[in-house]
């Protein structure tokens, strides 16, 4: 396995467009190579381009299931003029028709969506789960309820975990996941499906000087890309 880092997406502040023009060409490049996008953020607006990137890899290989772990559900259609800010990719992921499904699990926290959008994400076939249902489920039954073959594409946002072991991110929410809780479940996914993107998000290093934060997420990372390439190379 090689891996390349072709570096920052040029980032326009105060141009959401056009710097969300720059992650999904970036993007749109790892995948015509055919290699898998492991995107580091920023806030978790990077994951709209980053599924924009995969209209043209789906039309040639199919849909894509969004697998989001997250304290926030994300799905806010608008808010005072913004359809593209970071309470919003993932209602503009499940209007994508290569979007399958999704399934967005640690949902603990209402400040990003109001009722109307729960109620509109399971609407649209969202499996919703919080942190203690995932924990009262367990790891094989959460794996479950995801569908079995598909191709993902996992966006994970570090405020899922618990600020006691993730301080680092701007909206931190108590009760979150540990660390062999999210291990697990991308471990799981490895081995269910084919795991085509990835997007880790919101890592705020400024806010915790213990750097604990960013190891967590550079941890997770390397591991989940571990399992990847080791399912693959057992399916070759």
């Amino acid at each position: 396995v090689r891996m390349v880092d072709i570096g920052d997406a040029d980032i326009i502040h105060t141009l959401t467009e056009e710097s969300h023009a720059n992650i999904a060409l970036g993007a749109g490049k790892i995948l015509d190579a055919g290699a898998l996008p492991v995107v580091i953020g920023g806030d978790h607006s990077i994951n709209i381009p980053c599924i924009n990137a995969f209209e043209t890899d789906c039309e040639k290989n199919g849909p894509i299931h969004v697998v989001q772990i997250d304290a926030h559900l994300d799905f806010v259609d608008e808010r005072h003029g913004v359809t593209a800010g970071h309470g919003n990719p993932m209602r503009r992921a499940i209007e994508k028709d290569y979007v399958s499904g999704m399934t967005q699990l640690g949902i603990r926290n209402v400040s990003s969506t109001a009722r109307d959008g729960y109620e509109d994400a399971r609407q649209r076939g969202s499996g919703i789960l919080s942190v203690r249902q995932v924990r009262k489920l367990g790891t094989d039954a959460v794996l479950e309820r995801i569908p079995e073959h598909a191709r993902y594409y996992v966006t994970i946002d570090i405020d899922a975990f618990c600020p006691s072991i993730a301080a680092g991110t701007g909206t931190p929410s108590h009760g979150g996941f540990l660390y062999y809780d999210v291990l697990e479940i991308l471990q799981g996914l490895a081995r269910r499906g084919d795991v085509v993107g990835i997007d880790l998000v919101e890592v705020a290093p400024a806010y915790d000087p213990t750097e604990s934060t960013q190891v967590l997420a550079a941890q997770l990372l390397l591991n989940f890309i571990g399992f990847i390439f080791h399912e693959r190379s057992n399916r070759a």
